[in-house]
């Protein structure tokens, strides 16, 4: 089991930026994928970005593209999640998740992060 650790999240104008964080432990092996999703109450958990284990290879949503980016320090064992150009609609609280498939999905990430909170203010 992985465990993660969000940090990062925080209140920032329309147009700033924020570096979310992300370190894992516990059984990793370098061989684990880390994808970050987001959620606002009442809708579903969605994609933002993922980046293999050795750091690659990544894929972002069509929404969070030329924005967001992903990389990772493997030797700290820490994802980040930088965002550029925040809107209104990038607010969400966002968890960082471990897998050993390179996805998108959900469902392919069985630890999770307890989440961090963006909020996008005029």
């Amino acid at each position: 089991q992985v465990q993660l650790v969000e940090s990062g999240g925080g209140l920032v104008q329309a147009g700033g930026s924020l570096r979310l964080s992300c370190i894992y432990s516990g059984h990793t092996n370098d061989r684990v994928v880390v994808a970050w999703f987001r959620q606002v109450p009442g809708k579903e958990r969605e994609f933002v970005a993922t980046i293999s284990a050795r750091g690659t290879n990544t894929i972002e949503a069509d929404s969070v593209k030329g924005r967001f980016s992903v990389s990772r320090d493997n030797p700290n064992n820490t994802v980040y999640l930088q965002m550029n150009d925040l809107k209104h609609e990038d607010a969400a609280v966002y968890y960082c998740a471990a897998g050993s498939t390179f996805s998108d999905k959900p469902f392919y990430f069985d630890s999770w992060g307890q989440g961090t909170q963006v909020t996008v203010s005029s």
